[in-house]
């Protein structure tokens, strides 16, 4: 592993990437060899593979960044701005430590933690944290705990340190405890301050906006328990929570504990209950039919109506699985425990009919099976062929009714964008060259279908749907348009793998504006007359198409 410099500048370390990844252009082999021993998709494989695999600068940033010991470039990158922080502005230097400790709903603000640079930095000043007990709970140490215990034995039940966290509030919303090297050490002082007396039921309000550190919301309390099992996801500090007492029925717990089914059968076994709780339509969220299955089993009714506005339309989870495309095997599952297959959505839409719009044919005939399997209309049957991405059937029909699109409804058509939110490309591709208005919006945030591409970063689809007339000024339902898209998405990179700078290859090619420096800084370019943020790669993109002109060094 590579030795980070005492002084490391972001700047140059992105100049490496860039270099690396140019030699690899150019058939460097000493390139290769640096992808191959550290880029998981180039393990094993030869220059020519390695080669041909299309590796972009994203890719190089992350060899660069596992060669350094980080996982990820935006690891390198966080732990380089950090340290930058320690040495300009000490003050801050352990308030800036905890945001990278904590989630931005106990630290106040948006951020996810980052445990491995929290621990990178404290290896390297392990004085950081002093001997504040309250600072020694996010840190695991277990010595300072029992000293301040000793000596103050009520301390356990106060909020204090800059976060103003109750002790074991402190200890479980740690993410630290994701990492080998802490997780025992954390487990200890959780046991420490239980046994000590304090409450297993410890709480704080959220500081996630618009509620913040000096004014955390009064109704979204955060249990010590849904540090545990909600954002850390750790079946052992479940356990000691629930063990001593904590209330499974915090509000939180079981529907975030779902990325890890052992924090939620420990949930369970403690008598959480399912019911108000959004959980079954959140698991469906996942293809987790173990999950599914679990909850199915302790009680959760397959008929209850979703609470969560952005499930509303689906109502039920049956509907909300086949919007999902979740398989038979999740169907079978919620038929089996009782849910009703004459389901309908608020416009009277069946499962069974829903089924078939989704192109899930397989489904859509068990549900008739079970509930009557309505005749499908020409314009429904026109919809299933296109869903299913069945060409010919849909020429076909299209040939038999040509004016078979104008017979659709306004949900009939919000199809589009759904499927395009699903990854369904060929369906979509089907649905536009038979003629479907390209820019309705659907889905879960009212998006076009070119909106849903670029959020998940598919550019060979957002390329097609600009190629068809798609436009970047396109709105979705939080009133911003595709360039917005692309922005949080390159940023917050929602899809595994995702070709964000392809998506903006295709912008650019189909009207959008150029992207001019930002006068004020290099972390924003201008784009259409506003500022916005992209991902590097991205940014660095928009602005050499744009043409040569001042630019500040990215």
């Amino acid at each position: 592993m590579k030795r980070i410099p005492p002084r490391p500048d972001i700047g140059h370390l992105k100049k490496q990437a860039k270099e690396l990844l140019a030699s690899c252009r150019s058939g460097d082999p000493a390139a290769f060899d640096r992808f191959r021993e550290t880029l998981p998709a180039a393990a094993g494989k030869s220059d020519p593979v390695i080669a041909s695999l299309g590796l972009r600068l994203h890719d190089a940033q992350s060899c660069v960044a596992r060669e350094y010991g980080f996982a990820s470039w935006p690891d390198l990158q966080a732990f380089v701005l950090a340290r930058q922080a320690l040495s300009t502005d000490p003050a801050r230097s352990v308030r800036d430590w905890l945001g990278l400790v904590y989630a931005g709903d106990i630290a106040g603000g948006t951020n996810r933690a980052w445990p491995s640079v929290a621990a990178r930095l404290l290896q390297e000043r392990p004085g950081l944290l002093g001997d504040d007990p309250h600072l020694a709970c996010a840190a695991g140490d277990e010595a300072l705990l029992r000293r301040t215990i000793a000596r103050e034995p009520g301390w356990v039940h106060r909020p204090g340190g800059p976060l103003q966290l109750p002790p074991l509030v402190a200890v479980t919303h740690s993410a630290l405890v994701r990492l080998p090297a802490f997780r025992e050490r954390l487990l200890a002082c959780a046991r420490l301050l239980i046994d000590a007396g304090a409450d297993p039921n410890q709480a704080v309000g959220s500081r996630w906006p618009p509620a913040s550190l000096a004014e955390p919301s009064p109704t979204s309390p955060l249990s010590a328990l849904y540090g545990a099992a909600g954002q850390n996801h750790d079946a052992g500090m479940t356990k000691l929570l629930l063990d001593a007492g904590a209330d499974p029925d915090d509000g939180e717990s079981l529907y975030h504990s779902l990325e890890n089914i052992a924090c939620t059968r420990l949930l369970l076994q403690a008598g959480a209950r399912v019911a108000g709780t959004n959980a079954l339509c959140r698991v469906l969220d996942f293809d987790d039919i173990e999950g599914l299955r679990l909850l199915l089993a302790n009680g959760a009714n397959p008929n209850e109506a979703a609470a969560d506005p952005a499930v509303a339309d689906a109502a039920v989870p049956l509907l909300w699985a086949i919007r999902r495309r979740r398989s038979l095997a999740h169907i079978e599952a919620l038929l089996a425990a009782g849910a009703d297959p004459s389901a309908s959505t608020r416009d009277g839409t069946s499962a069974c009919l829903l089924a078939s719009r989704f192109g899930l044919p397989e489904i859509a005939r068990r549900l008739g099976q079970a509930g009557g399997e309505p005749r499908l209309s020409v314009a429904e049957a026109f919809i299933a062929a296109c869903a299913r991405a069945d060409e010919a059937e849909a020429r076909r029909i299209r040939a038999a009714q040509p004016r078979v699109i104008r017979m659709l409804s306004d949900v009939q058509l919000r199809l589009l964008p759904e499927l395009a939110a699903q990854g369904c490309s060929d369906a979509v591709r089907l649905m536009v060259r038979s003629g479907w208005p390209i820019a309705v919006p659907g889905g879960d945030w009212n998006a076009s279908a070119l909106n849903q591409a670029v959020f998940r970063g598919d550019a060979a689809l957002a390329r097609f749907l600009l190629e068809q007339g798609a436009s970047w000024t396109e709105l979705h339902g939080f009133g911003d348009n595709v360039a917005g898209t692309l922005s949080w998405a390159s940023l917050n990179q929602p899809v595994e793998r995702g070709d964000w700078v392809g998506c903006a290859e295709a912008l650019a090619a189909h009207g959008l504006p150029p992207a001019h420096p930002d006068p004020e800084g290099p972390d924003s370019v201008i784009v259409d007359g506003r500022r916005m943020r992209f991902s590097e790669e991205v940014a660095d993109f928009l602005l050499a198409s744009a043409g040569p002109g001042p630019r500040p060094d990215r």
